[in-house]
């Protein structure tokens, strides 16, 4: 093989790792694989006939080059003033089996978690590629700083203040409360997925009360809908929806969050009382979404340790 292909397949040996990279910067399955892309032109544009090896860590090297160019893209996103949260509803919810990218989209959202994803894209540009590089894929802070035009120590700042955002806060809920709550919106959330109408019934309180944006509900359903069984019901009519739900930290308690690609698009704010959920309420609407708190219940995940980066 000539030096080109030489660089080729050393590349395409990276490109995974670039790719989980580029994702979790952007969100956004083509803009990262655009990144990515743009990277191996970047690579193939270097003295084709020199050795590879030159470029004393490579795996660094690509990195480098892929975070700036998703940090590049974040601040042209930024300054358009990009608002993606509870936009487009009925196109952004895939169908099943639709195949493409928009599936393979779904599941990447899914190995990255969804609430990560979205608590993500309400960070700084800087903030969330300090975050990525350091608290996803252990990139040591004196080389995150070159890509951020940061000191190390800044950096650190940086990444600190994005973890702060991304993690709930210990003392919102004590540990027992939190994780009783977290067990009965998982359950709720179980039932859902399958639509179980027995399993609903049992974690719902009898005179539950779901109140809703207009905008996440189907024509002619109401804005308040009060007891175990309606509420099931409707659940269980709704039950797609629940695919691309998490549980997640909505404005201090445990609720879900619908992110089919990682994009908020409903929001369920839950109550819960002796063991059932008393009360939920599902916004929709892009204002309301943007202003609630939402941040991941669990340690983050993505970590190389955790077998989620090189995706």
């Amino acid at each position: 093989m000539d030096g080109q292909e030489i660089l080729a397949e050393r590349f395409e040996a990276h490109r995974g790792h670039l790719r989980g990279v580029a994702y979790r910067m952007l969100g956004s399955l083509s803009d990262a694989d655009d990144v990515v892309q743009e990277a191996w032109l970047r690579l193939s544009r270097t003295d084709a006939d020199a050795d590879a090896d030159e470029i004393e860590n490579l795996t660094g090297w690509l990195r480098t080059v892929v975070s700036r160019l998703c940090l590049d893209m974040l601040r042209s996103a930024a300054t358009r003033h990009e608002q993606p949260a509870g936009e487009h509803l009925p196109d952004r919810i895939p169908e099943p089996g639709d195949g493409g990218d928009p599936e393979e989209e779904v599941l990447l959202a899914d190995s990255v978690g969804r609430a990560l994803l979205v608590v993500l894209d309400t960070l700084g540009p800087a903030e969330r590629v300090a975050f990525v590089l350091h608290d996803l894929f252990a990139v040591p802070f004196d080389q995150i700083a070159p890509v951020v035009e940061r000191t190390p120590v800044a950096t650190k700042k940086l990444a600190s203040r994005a973890r702060h955002k991304v993690q709930a806060p210990p003392e919102v809920l004590a540990a027992p409360v939190l994780a009783e709550h977290r067990r009965v919106v998982e359950t709720f959330l179980a039932a859902a997925r399958t639509g179980d109408l027995e399993a609903l019934l049992t974690v719902l309180a009898p005179d539950v009360v779901r109140t809703a944006d207009l905008s996440a509900l189907p024509a002619g359903r109401a804005a308040v809908m009060r007891g175990a069984r309606a509420v099931a019901d409707e659940t269980v009519l709704l039950k797609r929806n629940a695919r691309f739900a998490e549980a997640a930290l909505v404005d201090g308690a445990v609720g879900l969050v619908v992110a089919p690609l990682g994009r908020l698009l409903l929001a369920l704010v839950i109550r819960v009382e002796d063991g059932r959920v008393a009360a939920y309420e599902v916004v929709a609407d892009p204002a309301r979404l943007r202003a609630l708190d939402v941040a991941v219940l669990d340690d983050v995940p993505g970590t190389p340790e955790g077998g989620h980066a090189g995706l």
